[in-house]
């Protein structure tokens, strides 16, 4: 007698064809995670905190009162809760694909509400330069219109 052979139907998947929408679906997904995992998509800049103009910064003097300070750069991006003598200007910028963050700091301190010292850096340039960008790029807060009746 002999031994009863039972055969199977062995399906491979090299012999059923990948519909062509499979392929093209594969593609634009290999496509995209190359792409953005290496660095080629564009990354916005980023800046943050105070832009301070150079001329203000010149203006800056001993006795100085804190009003004058504020009306001159602006309220700091950190006011110390335990150190109310100190005022912090910072500010940041992110330019570059690797998101690498520059970070600069102009320190002001005060005596008696009056400015004693101050020192740190900030970008000078690149804040005047930024800020006329800002104007070309959004447009100035223009005033309504005289001849128009507001609402």
């Amino acid at each position: 007698m002999r031994p009863a052979v039972y055969h199977r139907d062995v399906i491979r998947l090299s012999q059923t064809p990948m519909p062509k929408h499979t392929y093209k679906l594969l593609l634009v997904l290999s496509i995209a995670l190359v792409t953005s995992g290496c660095g080629i998509l564009y990354k916005q800049p980023i800046y943050q905190g105070n832009l301070l103009e150079k001329a203000n910064v010149d203006q800056l003097q001993t006795g100085m009162s804190k009003q004058q300070v504020t009306l001159l750069l602006g309220t700091p991006s950190v006011e110390d809760p335990f150190h109310h003598d100190r005022w912090d200007y910072t500010s940041t910028q992110r330019t570059n694909r690797r998101g690498t963050t520059e970070k600069k700091n102009l320190t002001v301190w005060f005596e008696n509400d009056s400015v004693v010292k101050w020192e740190g850096d900030y970008f000078p340039e690149q804040d005047e330069e930024l800020a006329k960008q800002t104007v070309k790029q959004f447009g100035r807060n223009l005033p309504k219109e005289k001849g128009k009746k507001g609402r």
